[in-house]
């Protein structure tokens, strides 16, 4: 995943520079289909953390056993 800055300075070259895609990757040190998704996102990327569970959720059937 690319960061914010990345991202801009991606969408900076490509769009006021008119610098081609390739020369962007090779600038950057980054993949081609990087620099393409970077131009065609509307909004810089955002990190997601992966959903896990709780650690409660292995006995929680057992506390509300005991509970009712």
């Amino acid at each position: 995943m690319i960061s914010v800055e990345d991202w801009a300075e991606i969408r900076r070259l490509h769009r006021a520079e008119q610098m081609p895609v390739r020369a962007i990757a090779r600038k950057l040190a980054i993949a081609r289909n990087t620099v393409r998704r970077a131009i065609a996102d509307d909004a810089p990327p955002k990190y997601q953390r992966a959903p896990k569970g709780s650690i409660v959720d292995v006995v929680e059937p057992q506390i509300r056993e005991l509970l009712e």
